[in-house]
């Protein structure tokens, strides 16, 4: 799982204690005017949390017309005199390129500056150039070091990413109990991501016993504060009612929500839940369209399922073309399911020119990953002599793989075909499926594309 994501945010705290509570007191727009003055005229005699307090108006625009330049400009004064708000902010404006190149070295000298004074979001930042390798070496352990720093400061974002650390086990020994324990201090501060992560430990048993309603609690919590991917893991609970009374009209509201974010597993979710007329009225036109949505970000699941949508002519017109373009899209990624369709779309020329070789390579690569109905039809392609030579052994050995993963037709054809072979071949076909290992997509993806 990534570490947190966000950019670094500007330190805001003197601004507030400096020049807001003046607006308070001198309210109208000729006393903000008068109370910027005042502000400048310490900042320019030299005062640091002044000087600090400008830039973040210039930085904002609050007050002043927005302008990184002059940001720039009183951050440095104020960080020269060892202003640790300043040294901060000015990490983040290298960081980002506000006003100055993008220059990640300079973020964490910057960073750093400011986190020997203990500004927990300076040393959260660092941490995190340290675990990305930007600006310094990648390492792990000073990783960890700054994190833990941040977190011991109750700085929600540090303890989340302190809690990943010790679970992945980079930069500290591996601890589950202690993740879990980070986790859920960042999740108690209503940090979303530490929300959802501890919800996934108590719905996986991880580190935690499993416990299906705790982790329908923190997705909940998460879900509240509009976070999609807790949205999405609340629908799923009320889909499966593990945790919570199955209510399908629940779980769709959730994945709705979710959907409507731009979640790609929710937008598919809900596209089935139209599908099915599970908590909503049946409606394919609209299933469909919440399948294309997941499937435009790259939801392989969600390509397959359009593909069959097409395929059948269901929620939209039939088109094998169509139907060919999405399953490749899925089978590009590895779906299996999805690389069986578009083998079947070669092996009868729909939507496709006709393309045994093409067949035999796509059942061939769902073969590899285990998938029954991709090895009864390998083995039927052997057992023909389309698109590879013919062979009974292999084909044989792909009936008998089929067979064991529980196709309903493999065992027959293993038998039809034996009464062809010698016993020396069926001999050397049982060999081969006893040695035959599965393979993950991740190992065959790297052939693939050494082979484009």
């Amino acid at each position: 799982m990534p570490l947190t994501a966000r950019g670094p945010a500007l330190y805001t705290l003197i601004f507030v204690v400096v020049v807001v509570a003046a607006f308070a007191i001198l309210p109208g727009p000729r006393a903000e005017n008068n109370e910027i003055a005042e502000l400048r005229r310490a900042a320019e005699q030299g005062d640091s949390k002044a000087q600090c307090s400008l830039g973040v108006m210039y930085a904002k625009g609050e007050g002043v017309a927005q302008d990184f330049d002059q940001a720039i400009i009183w951050y440095r004064r104020a960080a020269k005199q060892d202003f640790a708000g300043a040294q901060y902010n000015l990490g983040v404006m290298y960081y980002n390129g506000e006003s100055v190149p993008q220059d990640y070295a300079q973020a964490a000298e910057w960073y750093r500056r400011a986190a020997e004074q203990g500004i927990a979001e300076a040393q959260h930042n660092l941490g995190q150039m340290y675990y990305k390798g930007k600006g310094v070496a990648q390492d792990y352990t000073q990783a960890a070091k700054w994190y833990q720093r941040a977190a011991e400061q109750s700085y929600a974002p540090a303890q989340y990413n302190l809690g990943i650390l010790y679970y992945i086990g980079k930069g500290v020994l591996q601890d589950l109990s202690e993740a879990v324990k980070w986790y859920r201090r960042a999740a108690e501060q209503d940090n979303v991501e530490a929300q959802v992560i501890l919800g996934v430990k108590y719905d996986k048993g991880l580190g935690v016993p499993q416990d299906y309603a705790q982790a329908v609690a923190w997705y909940r919590r998460a879900a509240e504060q509009g976070y999609a991917p807790a949205q999405h893991n609340l629908g799923v609970k009320y889909d499966n009612g593990k945790g919570v009374a199955q209510d399908y009209v629940q779980a769709a509201e959730w994945y709705r929500r979710a959907a409507e974010q731009g979640n790609a597993p929710s937008q598919s979710a809900l596209g089935r839940a139209y599908a099915t007329g599970k908590g909503v009225a049946q409606d394919f036109a609209q299933a469909a369209e919440w399948y294309r949505r997941s499937a435009e970000q790259d939801y392989a699941p969600a390509q397959y399922i359009l593909g069959i949508m097409y395929s059948i002519g269901k929620g939209v017109a039939q088109d094998y073309v169509q139907a060919a373009k999405w399953y490749r899209r899925a089978a590009e990624q590895g779906n299996a399911k999805a690389q069986v369709n578009l083998g079947t779309m070669y092996d009868k020329g729909k939507g496709v020119a006709q393309d045994f070789s093409e067949a035999v390579a796509w059942y061939r690569r769902a073969t590899e990953q285990d998938y029954a109905l991709a090895q009864f039809n390998l083995g039927l392609m052997y057992e023909k002599g389309e698109g590879v030579s013919q062979d009974y052994i292999a084909a044989h050995t792909f009936f008998i793989l089929a067979d064991a993963n529980g196709h309903k037709n493999a065992g027959k054809a293993r038998d039809r075909l034996a009464e062809r072979m010698t016993a020396e071949q069926i001999s050397e076909a049982q060999r081969r499926a006893r040695a035959w290992k599965p393979k993950k997509w991740e190992e065959l993806k790297g052939q693939l594309d050494r082979t484009r």
